[in-house]
C-alpha cells in the first residue's frame, strides 16, 4: 500500500480525473454515512446512489445526487444504472432475523454478486465492499459463510482494483432494531474511551473515511482485504499528515 501521508494532495489529484461513482445501500447505517463523506470532500464529478427506492434528502449538499431505483430480483433489467461508473461502493446487507436466512443469503451474496458482475461489464475500474471481520467461506457461522461465499466471488471478476472491507463491530445508530448488536455497541462505545479496542469495533464515521481514502490512495495489488486495524489506520488518517 502507497505511504499514509499527504492524504490532501491525493484527494486533490483525484478531483482532477472527474471520476464517478455509485453506491449500493445508501440507505442503511454505513451507506449513509459513506455519501454523506463522499459529498464532503467532493472527489467525484457524478455521484449515483442504486437502491430499491427513492431516498429524500433535505439538505442543498445532496441536490446532485442522483438515484436509479431497481428491482434487485430482476437486476439483469436494470444494467443502464450500473453503465459508465469508475468506482463501485458496495454497503449492501440486511440480517437473519430481519429476513431470514434466504434473505440474507439473497442480499448478502445475491444481490451484492450480481451488482459487481454488471458494475464490471459496465465498467467499474475499483470495486469496494463492505463484509465483515471473519467472514470466510468456511466458516461455520452461517453469516460469516455466506459474506465469505461474496469474497471470493467478488474477487474472481478480476476489476482492476478490488478492496474488501472486513470491519468488526461497527458502531453506530441504526434505525432498525438490533438488541444484541445495540448491546455490543453501547458496550464497546464506552469501553473505547479507556482503553484501545480497534480490533473489536469502528465506528461507522471512521469506516467511511477509510473507504474514500482508500480511492484516493493507489495501490499495487489488484485485492486488498483490509482488516478492521487497517480500516483504523486509514480512516484515521489526517489532511497534513506527514512522515
Amino acid at each position: 500500500m502507497a505511504e499514509l501521508e499527504n492524504i490532501q494532495n491525493l484527494r486533490e489529484n483525484f478531483k482532477k480525473q472527474n471520476k464517478s461513482c455509485f453506491i449500493l445501500g445508501a440507505s442503511g447505517a454505513t451507506g449513509k454515512e459513506l455519501l454523506k463523506e463522499i459529498l464532503k470532500q467532493q472527489l467525484f464529478s457524478n455521484v449515483t446512489i442504486i437502491g430499491r427506492r427513492k431516498l429524500t434528502f433535505d439538505e442543498v449538499a445532496y441536490q446532485n445526487v442522483n438515484q436509479q431505483v431497481v428491482d434487485f430480483e430482476k437486476l439483469d433489467e436494470y444494467s443502464a444504472a450500473f453503465q459508465g461508473h469508475d468506482v463501485g461502493f458496495c454497503c449492501l446487507g440486511t440480517t437473519k432475523a430481519k429476513g431470514g436466512a434466504d434473505g440474507l443469503v439473497r442480499v448478502d451474496r445475491d444481490y451484492v454478486c450480481m451488482s459487481a458482475e454488471l458494475a464490471k461489464t459496465g465498467g467499474c475500474k475499483h470495486f469496494l465492499l463492505v463484509s465483515s471481520s471473519g467472514a470466510d467461506k468456511h466458516s461455520i457461522f452461517f453469516i460469516l459463510k455466506i459474506k465469505g461465499e461474496a469474497e471470493v466471488k467478488i474477487e474472481e471478476l478480476n476489476f482492476d482494483r478490488c478492496t474488501i472491507f472486513k470491519p468488526a463491530v461497527i458502531l453506530c445508530d441504526r434505525e432498525e432494531s438490533r438488541p444484541l448488536e445495540w448491546c455490543a455497541r453501547k458496550i464497546l462505545g464506552c469501553l473505547s474511551h479507556v482503553m484501545s479496542i480497534t480490533a473489536l469495533s469502528v465506528p461507522v464515521s471512521t469506516l467511511a473515511r477509510a473507504m474514500v481514502n482508500n480511492v484516493v490512495i493507489q495501490s499495487d495489488k489488484k485485492v486488498e482485504l483490509l482488516e478492521n486495524k487497517d480500516i483504523h489506520m486509514i480512516g484515521n488518517q489526517h489532511e497534513t499528515k506527514t512522515s
